[in-house]
């Protein structure tokens, strides 16, 4: 309690999936404030309005969740908006934030940045043993190159950046949209849909062989917190759940709790990802003592009741 305080939040990315349980997290804590960064106020990809924000709305803490994400398909179709946009947001942040004195700013990053054939599970020093997944590079590399930006800010102006690598999100209140969705809500709507309409077959995208480890979203927040309150070093820290599932695996089980009953269609034309992603989570656990909570099933039947009751 004694970190928080009296201290001034600004979270970048406040409104959207991650952070409002970000906000959840954190709305107990002895706060003096908390500032939500809305797009349509501040556009982070331009340096005046990254001053202009941190001018208006001084903060002692930015957690960084702002980010041009989607799935496989929307990467495909936009890597440089994805490169620019990721890239300039967390450049321009970082920089203001030292400028204006901000005692500590929490940068995410992605699982998108570890090389395609990284051994599992995925340790933070494999980070630079090889390219990205070719659909992923662009978003991945932008995000990662700000891991030097952290490091480089804290050695030469003693900002006290710290660099988390979450696993793919997922949770109540997720992109449903089938043009941006990640695998886990893409999936839900899907076998939702063709349980309403009675379809019999579902079709899915690659073979299925590809594995996935997910993090519930809450599970997220709470690591995010503890991160703010105890870590404050140079290393990237990865943060998942060490549970890890074939993507075949993971629609069956979709399939199972949207109670459809038909055929799953592998279309192996289209894209399978990065074959296989599981993170080492041990750094988390012995320096900020973060361990998943929420299981896998778990996690998908609050995710799904949470679309059913907010779908239309």
């Amino acid at each position: 309690m004694s970190f928080w305080e009296g201290k001034r939040v600004t979270i970048t990315g406040g409104t959207g999936f991650l952070g409002r349980h970000v906000n959840a997290e954190l709305e107990s804590l002895p706060l003096s404030c908390i500032y939500n960064v809305c797009h349509e106020d501040y556009d982070l990809r331009l340096q005046t309005d990254v001053r202009q924000l941190l001018q208006e709305h001084p903060a002692d803490v930015i957690i960084h969740l702002a980010a041009r994400v989607g799935g496989i398909g929307y990467n495909r179709e936009n890597p440089a908006t994805l490169f620019y946009d990721n890239i300039m947001m967390g450049a321009l942040l970082l920089e203001e934030a030292r400028l204006t004195g901000v005692k500590k700013i929490v940068i995410l990053g992605t699982v998108c940045a570890y090389p395609k054939w990284t051994p599992a599970p995925f340790k933070e020093d494999d980070l630079w043993q090889g390219y990205p997944e070719e659909t992923n590079a662009p978003y991945g590399i932008a995000k990662k190159a700000l891991l030097i930006q952290c490091q480089a800010f804290r050695q030469q102006y003693g900002l006290n950046a710290i660099y988390l690598l979450p696993v793919n999100l997922y949770g109540p209140g997720d992109n449903f949209s089938p043009q941006s969705s990640h695998v886990i809500p893409a999936l839900i709507k899907k076998f939702v849909d063709a349980t309403k309409q009675g379809q019999s077959t579902v079709t899915c995208w690659g073979d299925g062989s590809a594995t996935r480890e997910f993090l519930y979203v809450k599970d997220c927040a709470r690591a995010i917190r503890l991160a703010c309150e105890h870590y404050n070093d140079r290393e990237p820290v990865n943060i998942g759940s060490s549970e890890e599932i074939s993507i075949r695996d993971l629609a069956a089980m979709i399939a199972e709790l949207c109670n459809f009953d038909g055929k799953i269609v592998w279309d192996k034309t289209m894209p399978d990802g990065q074959p296989r992603r599981l993170l080492d989570t041990s750094r988390a656990a012995a320096l900020f003592h973060f361990k998943c909570e929420k299981s896998l099933k778990d996690g998908l039947q609050e995710t799904l009741k949470w679309y059913q009751s907010h779908s239309t």
